[in-house]
This record gives structure tokens, C-alpha cells and sequence, in this order.
């Protein structure tokens, strides 16, 4: 009697179409407006400030939205590329375009991008205090949504071996998301010809050069960064906020407030 498949063989396409899909929406999209939104800072520290308070307006949403839409999702995409690569869901649909280089890269920066991507949520979201006490604080940081650019500058100028950490990571996610579209595109039957295959393909390399030089422009952004001057920024932004919303009142009183006060 044979042996009856396993529970990932008997679903394997559900599971690839679910897998590659969790790639694209919403991981994908997410890492697309992540890596525009980090661009910002290019426009100065008020600009990526408003971007950054704009998302941290959902207040105690937000935990609830990166755990459903962004956390959740890379973890099964994660877990599921684990069983693909190790060879635990069978490798039945063959693509006759798909070279060995570009089928083993998929797999490497999908890798790397997982790990670049755990590293840098513990990083930038302060989860790693417990790491802080056993590895050098100099690779470490927090980022402070009301002080986004000062903070994230930080994180990033703190080393020269975090800069190369972060440039190799982003490219490792795009390439991923990039042959992951295209190949998303086989697997889901929108181009099956030869031809329409490698016009997908152009595209999709326009696509991934284009967003290679978006994050690795806001990287760069951030590495020039002036600290001092991006945090004195915020000050004066965090001040004029209260102001408005009425949580403290000016330090002074305006000159012609004063001489009506005087008659």
C-alpha cells in the first residue's frame, strides 16, 4: 500500500497560491509604501515627521494592524518558503524560463530577507533589550515615532556595518518581491506564453531597479542626516503641536498682546 501524501502534498495548491499571494498582498504592498515613506526624509525632517505621525494615528490600532496585515503574513510566507526550500512541499510546477541563478536567488534573499527583517523590528521597535545586555549597544536602537528622522538617523550612522546590513537587506527584499511577482504571475496563470513571460519580466525588472533605488535612497537619506539639527527640529515641531492642540500655551506673550494688555 502506498504511502498516503502528506498534508502540504494533498494541499500544495492552495498552500503555493496562498504563499505566493501573502508575498504580494499585503507584505509586498506594505514594503512598497514602507521604503516611499523612509524616501520622504529625502524632503526634510517635517515631511518624514507628518508621514510618520500619519501612521501612528491609529494609536493602539496600529499593534493591531501590523500583526494582522504585515507580522502574520511574513510569517507564513516565511514558513512556508522554509518548507519549499528544504524540499518538505513537492516541486511539481516547473518553469521552463526560470534559470538556476535566478531560481537559487529567489531562495538566498528570501533568506536574508527574513532574518534583515526580524533584525530590523527588533531594532527599530525596541524589542531588543534583552539582546542589548548580551551584544554591544553600538548595534542597537530605538526608534521614536516622535522622533522619527533624529532617531532613525541613529540607527542607521551607528556603524558602517549596519549601513551595509541595511543596503544588502533592501536590495534582498526587492529582488524578492520583484522575481516573486513574476513568478506569482506563472503560478497564477497571468502569463503563460514565452513572450508574455518576458514582458512580465521587463516589468518587472523596471519595477524592482526603480524601488532598489527608492530604499536605497531613503538609506543614503538617513545616513546624511544631521542628528542635532533633525532633533532640534523635532523639538520645535513637537512644541508647535501641544500649542495647537492646546496642551501648553506659548512661553511668551506676543508684543501686541502685551500693549493691548498695557491700555
Amino acid at each position: 500500500m502506498a504511502d498516503r501524501p502528506s498534508f502540504l502534498a494533498r494541499h500544495e495548491f492552495l498552500i503555493r497560491r496562498l504563499h505566493s499571494l501573502s508575498g504580494l498582498v499585503p507584505v509586498g504592498t506594505y514594503m512598497v509604501v514602507h521604503l516611499a515613506t523612509n524616501a520622504s526624509v529625502l524632503a526634510g525632517t517635517a515631511v518624514y515627521q507628518a508621514n510618520v505621525d500619519k501612521i501612528h494615528a491609529l494609536g493602539p490600532f496600529l499593534p493591531f494592524v501590523e500583526w494582522t496585515f504585515i507580522f502574520i503574513p511574513i510569517l507564513f510566507h516565511a514558513v512556508i518558503g522554509f518548507v519549499i526550500i528544504n524540499g518538505g512541499l513537492p516541486n511539481t510546477t516547473r518553469y521552463p524560463l526560470v534559470g538556476n541563478v535566478r531560481y537559487t536567488l529567489q531562495r538566498v534573499t528570501g533568506i536574508i530577507a527574513f532574518f534583515f527583517i526580524v533584525a530590523h523590528v527588533l531594532n527599530m521597535h525596541g524589542m531588543a533589550d534583552e539582546l542589548r545586555q548580551h551584544v554591544s549597544a553600538e548595534y542597537f536602537a530605538q526608534f521614536d515615532p516622535q522622533a522619527a528622522t533624529s532617531s532613525a538617523a541613529t540607527a542607521i550612522q551607528r556603524s558602517l556595518l549596519v549601513q551595509i546590513v541595511y543596503a544588502v537587506g533592501i536590495v534582498s527584499c526587492v529582488y524578492h518581491l520583484a522575481n516573486g511577482l513574476w513568478t506569482m504571475g506563472i503560478t497564477w496563470g497571468v502569463w503563460t506564453t514565452p513572450r508574455a513571460q518576458r514582458r512580465a519580466d521587463y516589468v518587472c525588472s523596471g519595477f524592482g531597479i526603480l524601488l532598489v533605488l527608492v530604499g536605497l535612497a531613503a538609506l543614503a537619506g538617513f545616513m546624511d542626516v544631521d542628528v542635532s539639527a533633525a532633533s532640534s527640529k523635532e523639538h520645535n515641531l513637537e512644541k508647535a503641536k501641544q500649542i495647537l492642540s492646546g496642551e501648553e500655551l506659548p512661553a511668551t506673550i506676543p508684543a501686541s498682546n502685551q500693549e493691548n494688555e498695557s491700555e
